[in-house]
Formats: C-alpha cells, structure tokens, sequence
C-alpha cells in the first residue's frame, strides 16, 4: 500500500498528558500582532500560567494542572436542522463559544432559544457563509445530502487574543478523540487551561478572563 506522501508532510500536534501540546514541522504561527518564530518542534503552554505564552515553560508541572476531561462537560452529540435546501449540523460538545453565528447571523442562531437554530430564517447562501467562519468545526452543513464540513488551505495555527488555538489546515492531532461529526481539518485548542473538554476549548477562558497581553 502506497503512503500518502502529502499527509506525512503535515505538522502534528501531540498534547502530552498533563503537559504542553507537542507540535512538530508548523510553518504558518501568529498571533494579532503577526507571524510567530517557529522551531522544528515547539512545546505550546495549554495550562493557562506560563509567563512566556504561547510557549510552556513548565508552569504545568507546578500548579497541577490536569489535562482530563471533566464529567460535567457539555454532552459530545450531533444534532441536525433542515429545510428543503439545506441541513445545518451541530454539535454542543465541541463548540468553542467564539460567538462567530449568533453575531453574524442571529436570526438563525439565536441565544437562549431551544431549539437555538432556526434554518428557515435566512437564506442557505447566508447559512453557508456563516458556518464557514466556525472555528471550532462544531458547525457544518450539508446540500442535496453532501456534507461541507473541511476547507481548503495550508496548515496554520493563530493564537487568539485572550482565547485559544485556532488550527486549520488540518495538522494531525495525535491520539485524541474527537467528536461526533467533528471536523480535523480546523479545530480549537483550549490554552487557559480551564476547558472541561480538553484539549479542545469550551469557551472558559470568557468566563475566567483569561488574558494574554503579549499576544
């Protein structure tokens, strides 16, 4: 059996337990402020307290941080939303909180609503444009019953400000499993170290105020 040549190329990202994600051969780093120096392989704090964020500098090993999951966490399940032109995916479990649908689009994902998607509110058009700004891959769509959930485009992870990791591009992530319908192209990666659904974030880092001036 040929190897994929392409996918061997791809960086990966190991989050090691109660430690640094691990992440190997990434060219594309940065933060608001621009591009990141990257090394062959790079050790990238997800415990919240390294005073040389993004990068660990062992502050885990100190303050104990975990990296397990925590029972309590929103329940990892898909659920889906259609109209006679298209049908929304989600998934709670895996969201990120980075409000991206219900600031662009809030007649269809409406706050504090049960059910919060309302498909039949807005064009598919606008359905589509929106859930290709998800970030966390908790969002997908599908017409006449092919799915888009992956994008195209070269690995890359951006630091958010005061949030997480944004990972697209599809850099393996090592022996971590990942949601029901998630995709592995683009994720997000939990660094204030609070996420109940580690690695990925949840959304804590919002409610803990975490911060992070220098990126």
């Amino acid at each position: 059996m040929e190897k994929d040549v392409n996918s061997e190329r791809k960086p990966s990202i190991t989050p090691t337990k109660d430690g640094p994600y691990l992440v190997k051969g990434l060219k594309d780093f940065a933060n608001q402020k621009g591009a990141v120096k990257t090394q062959k392989t790079m050790a990238l704090c997800r415990c919240g307290g390294s005073a040389n964020k993004p990068f660990c500098d062992g502050t885990h090993a100190t303050i104990g941080f975990s990296s397990d999951k925590i029972e309590s966490r929103v329940e990892d399940k898909r659920e889906n939303y259609k109209t006679k032109t298209i049908t929304i995916h989600d998934n709670r479990g895996i969201c990120s909180h980075s409000a991206r649908c219900t600031d662009g689009l809030p007649s269809v994902f409406r706050l504090d609503e049960e059910p919060w998607i309302h498909p039949d509110s807005a064009t598919a058009e606008e359905i589509m444009t929106t859930i290709k700004k998800c970030p966390s891959g908790a969002l997908s769509y599908s017409v006449d019953e092919i799915e888009h959930r992956d994008r195209e485009g070269a690995p890359k992870i951006i630091i958010a400000p005061n949030g997480p990791y944004l990972v697209s591009g599809g850099p393996g992530l090592v022996e971590v499993k990942q949601g029901e319908g998630a995709s592995k192209e683009h994720y997000t990666l939990c660094r204030c170290g609070g996420s109940k659904n580690k690695p990925f974030c949840d959304g804590t880092h919002w409610h803990i105020n975490f911060k992070d001036d220098k990126n």
